[in-house]
């Protein structure tokens, strides 16, 4: 044997060597800090570690990294009602939809209902998932085209949905997380392609993401799952059929955005910073330059670039104009639409979203309440929490609900009373101006409830209740005032409009400033000096 035979042959040697050990190129096992233990070694208690690091981002999403912002009004309130007081909060990074919700994708949630849910009992369940199109109606104006037309007709695929519900955008959130990880699972071979071939009669079989990960929904699994190339394994190292949460597999839930989420967003003052990061390491200023009354704004007159004239003049968003001017005159069209306009139209902000001022307002997760100073906490406000549990039965096991979710109960106010950080699970009216402070009342989403308070509820002293979501961003229909991220309004959640759509959130998990970033800061470590003394 040559000198170069024997090397060749020694390198190989040590290669295969290496990967017994543990990975190709000598990749050590990782294993615990605290015990020693091998992760994902059968012969060491078959404890698996995820090798997914990072949350991919869900289909229509883009990331946006969280900050600190002076949320509330900007200009005063035309109404002259002082509701919306600035202040300083934090927002937690978190996701968000590049576009409003089409009419294409509500007709696509449509299409499965109507498919899944076909038998006599789901009636209720289709037909409450349709839009209100009667929402264009007007006593005096010749509207019947949009409400033939409008949600069905090929031409308008891609403008934004309406006449749809808080209650309808919330369920459409629900259903479209539970498709997203499904198709998750499909893709890695944890579900058997074919069973999508019919989906008609599945009812409460059909797939849900907890009941799922709970047991009480086992798909088909794919062929591939039981090959030894599956990367999730048994404690005893075979191949495991079933995805876990812990696996990085599955994302969080789509929601709707909260109030201080979507103002945050719609800013998008990341467009001001004079150096964002651009790589790990890096920081950019920690500044705001200046004050913004719009989403478009990237400079104090709110103007984009200008080298060439381009833009000059023209309208960046859908709304009126003035007082009666939609859409300009003819052959000199200002914002080229009369109604709404298609979601992906006008320029988008800094953090690449269309649309955040004009077209539709939108939905966001907030019970409304008229704001003050200390109603909120800095990081991630929110009012609306009625917490729930998943409920098991008498056999303490979980179950499911006629339409294939996990049944949820309310927490109680005596589950609740032991705590120190809550004391009540229903905590939509907490401090929010009652009559011990204020002496207002807000209206009950039970009219007896609202007999018994002497009357002083819903539609007696005040047109809100526990069931007024808040509603951002102007639409098609407002003057400028109302397409300030700062502006709010409200409409109880089973009501739709004509200038009301939305869009959808999701949570982020993991490092704030997004993937491959780290949390905190790292600092290189000195080496101790451990010569004796």
């Amino acid at each position: 044997m040559n000198l170069k035979n024997l090397f060749i042959l020694l390198s190989c040697t040590a290669a295969v060597s290496s990967c017994k050990n543990g990975g190709l190129f000598g990749k050590k096992q990782e294993k615990s800090d605290v015990t020693g233990w091998n992760y994902n070694d059968k012969n060491m208690g078959g404890y698996q570690v995820s090798r997914e690091k990072e949350q991919r981002t869900g289909p229509g999403l883009v990331f946006v990294q969280g900050g600190t912002f002076q949320m509330g009004a900007v200009e005063e309130d035309v109404m002259g009602d002082w509701n919306n007081i600035p202040s300083r909060k934090t927002v937690n990074s978190f996701y968000i939809d590049r576009t409003e919700v089409a009419n294409i994708h509500y007709r696509e949630y449509l299409y499965w209902i109507n498919n899944v849910f076909d038998a006599d009992e789901y009636k209720a369940v289709r037909e409450g998932a349709l839009p209100d199109t009667l929402v264009w109606r007007s006593e005096l104006g010749y509207n019947e085209p949009m409400v033939e037309y409008y949600f069905r007709h090929p031409s308008y695929n891609y403008y934004p949905v309406v006449g749809v519900t808080w209650r309808q955008a919330h369920d459409f959130c629900l259903w479209r997380s539970d498709r997203v990880n499904e198709k998750a699972l499909l893709d890695k071979g944890f579900v058997n392609k074919n069973s999508f071939k019919n989906i008609s009669g599945q009812g409460a079989e059909s797939f849900n993401t907890k009941a799922y990960l709970l047991g009480l929904t086992t798909p088909t699994p794919g062929n591939s799952v039981r090959s030894k190339k599956n990367p999730l394994k048994n404690p005893n190292g075979t191949p495991r059929t079933t995805v876990t949460f812990e696996d990085g597999i599955l994302l969080p839930s789509y929601r709707l955005p909260t109030e201080a989420e979507w103002e945050y967003a719609a800013l998008a003052l990341v467009g001001q910073n004079p150096s964002p990061s651009k790589k790990e390491g890096k920081r950019g200023e920690e500044l705001i330059t200046n004050k913004q009354v719009y989403s478009w704004s990237q400079n104090v007159n709110g103007l984009r670039d200008n080298r060439r004239g381009s833009w000059q003049g023209t309208f960046l968003a859908n709304f009126k104009r003035g007082n009666g001017d939609n859409m300009g005159v003819a052959g000199g069209l200002n914002d080229r639409a009369v109604y709404t306009a298609p979601v992906n139209s006008f320029f988008p902000n800094a953090f690449g979203l269309y649309n955040m001022a004009g077209n539709v307002n939108e939905w966001v997760e907030d019970v409304y309440r008229p704001l003050s100073s200390v109603d909120q906490d800095d990081v991630a406000p929110f009012r609306g929490n009625y917490f729930q549990n998943d409920a098991k039965n008498k056999d303490g096991e979980f179950e499911k609900d006629s339409l294939g979710r996990v049944k949820r109960v309310y927490v109680t106010d005596e589950e609740s009373k032991g705590r120190r950080n809550y004391q009540k699970g229903n905590v939509i009216n907490y401090l929010d101006g009652d009559s011990l402070v204020s002496g207002v009342t807000y209206g009950t989403t039970d009219p007896a409830e609202n007999l018994k308070n002497g009357g002083r509820g819903y539609g007696f002293t005040t047109l809100i209740s526990d069931k007024s979501r808040v509603i951002k961003g102007g639409s098609w229909n407002d003057r400028p005032y109302y397409l300030s991220p700062g502006t709010r309004r409200f409409l109880e959640e089973d009501q739709g409009s004509s200038t009301v759509g939305f869009r959808c959130a999701m949570d982020r998990v993991g490092s704030p400033e997004g993937n491959g970033r780290k949390t905190g800061i790292d600092y290189p470590q000195r080496r101790q000096n451990t010569r004796k003394r």
